[in-house]
């Protein structure tokens, strides 16, 4: 397994991986798969922190983080993203994306990063809580997919404490 930063050839990999997500599972509340084309524009405007795992050859999961919201005192705040190839799972990947993820993070100045998981999905939960994260908030009924409501659960990890 080999981590590196994305590139926009490795777009339409990461778009199968999300697009499987968005259409077969309530891991995300989204119903709108990605085009390779919005995959690259994201590559290229988080450039350097936009990363992929690499397993066989190819892309097997990506890693990457946002903006928490706007307005300059969330500066430091940034909320990510972590997705893997069902082939992948249970195999390291996650955790050593979410490594690397921090140390970039922490090289940038972040101070907090946060995820919003699913309450379908409690395997992402203790993930991450197995990487630090505590559960900060729950936001009960605020997603909809396939005529089911869910609740929206927050995990925080401080990574620089400053």
């Amino acid at each position: 397994m080999t981590i590196r930063p994305a590139r926009p050839d490795d777009a339409v990999a990461i778009a199968a991986i999300a697009n499987e997500i968005i259409r077969d599972t309530l891991v995300t509340f989204t119903t709108m798969q990605r085009t390779p084309a919005q995959i690259t524009s994201e590559i290229n405007s988080r450039a350097g922190h936009y990363l992929v795992g690499v397993s066989d050859g190819q892309v097997a999961g990506f890693a990457t983080y946002a903006p928490f919201r706007a307005g300059p005192g969330y500066a430091h705040t940034r909320e990510h993203s972590i997705q893997l190839a069902p082939w992948a799972q249970g195999r390291g990947l996650g955790r050593a994306l979410m490594v690397e993820l921090e140390q970039v993070a922490r090289a940038e100045g972040v101070h907090a990063l946060i995820a919003g998981i699913s309450s379908a999905n409690p395997q992402a939960v203790a993930f991450h809580a197995a990487l630090g994260f505590a559960e900060v908030g729950r936001m009960p009924e605020v997603g909809r997919k396939w005529g089911r409501w869910l609740d929206l659960i927050l995990m925080q990890k401080i990574i620089v404490s400053e």
